[in-house]
């Protein structure tokens, strides 16, 4: 008898990719930002402070290893190897666990470079959306940080938080956004967005007649106003950017800028790539100011 195989909604798309406008990178500064969050892992490599190749992953049970396989394959079909990276700076909560790193930064002042990076100078508040907790972020117009408030780490109003919804539902974590609007009018949030009473609270209403398409709209909504208390307690400041996976969930951005009566900056790049592109943009500016430094010195 054939094994039944369980089916995963709660797993998102991997992918990587390479900048097929620089076509080598040999003479150039390689820098790398690895950041390993709770859920995904990504790897960017930057060749003079310009995107040249990235890897977005699942987080595995090993940080190491997942910092590992997440620039092994950014690397691919490039000709690169840990060799050629002239300076590679960790990221994330398993920031002190990339092998080949020489130095690890908080997510929060990566977060802040890469938010500058992928939505321009204008940006002034970023809203972290991560797989274990969101940030409320101030920034200046070069991506440095002035204020920062953060959640405590639950998975309540978090991708883990969506991912267990999504395998609760048998709804794919990618249509979430989508479904949560196929409804004929918002339903109240859920009471809570702790994973556990939310499941349990998902499940009755389900019980109770209402469609996937309510309650996920309602588990949006709940999400929404959790992290709109953060950003008010931070405060809002123009122009207003969202990084980390949840930024692809238009169930709860959409619901964000109807809260708190802005419109968010549009990104350029994969939101999940902040924290990395941030982290491979200052081990650009360390290793300018050493090379400076040292020139100087002669």
């Amino acid at each position: 008898m054939s094994e039944i195989k369980k089916v995963e909604y709660w797993r998102w798309t991997e992918s990587n990719w390479k900048n097929p406008e620089i076509p080598d990178w040999h003479g150039k500064l390689i820098t790398v930002g690895v950041d390993i969050g709770s859920t995904s892992t990504q790897a960017v490599i930057m060749a003079d402070g310009q995107l040249y190749a990235y890897a977005n992953m699942r987080t595995g049970n090993n940080s190491p290893d997942s910092a590992i396989n997440a620039i092994n394959w950014a690397m691919k079909d490039t000709g690169l190897t840990l060799e050629d990276l002239d300076y590679t700076i960790g990221t994330g909560y398993g920031r002190v666990n990339v092998p080949f790193a020489n130095k690890n930064i908080t997510e929060i002042t990566c977060h802040a470079r890469g938010g500058n990076f992928i939505y321009g100078p204008t940006v002034r508040t970023i809203l972290d959306m991560g797989g274990q907790d969101c940030k409320a972020i101030h920034c200046g117009e070069k991506g440095n940080v002035t204020s920062f408030m953060m959640n405590d780490k639950c998975a309540a109003g978090t991708g883990r938080g969506m991912e267990v919804i999504a395998q609760l539902l048998g709804v794919s974590v990618e249509d979430i956004g989508d479904m949560s609007f196929d409804i004929d009018e918002e339903p109240e949030p859920v009471s809570s967005t702790c994973v556990i009473f939310a499941k349990s609270e998902a499940t009755k209403l389900m019980r109770t007649g209402w469609t996937k398409e309510k309650v996920l709209a309602a588990y949006c909504h709940a999400m929404a106003l959790r992290v709109c208390r953060l950003l008010e307690r931070n405060g809002m400041e123009l122009d207003f950017a969202i990084t980390g996976g949840i930024a692809k969930n238009k169930g709860v951005t959409k619901r964000i800028e109807q809260i708190m009566g802005v419109k968010a900056l549009q990104p350029t790049y994969d939101t999940q790539l902040a924290g990395a592109i941030g982290a491979a943009l200052i081990g650009k500016e360390l290793v300018e100011k050493k090379r400076a430094k040292e020139a100087a010195a002669k």
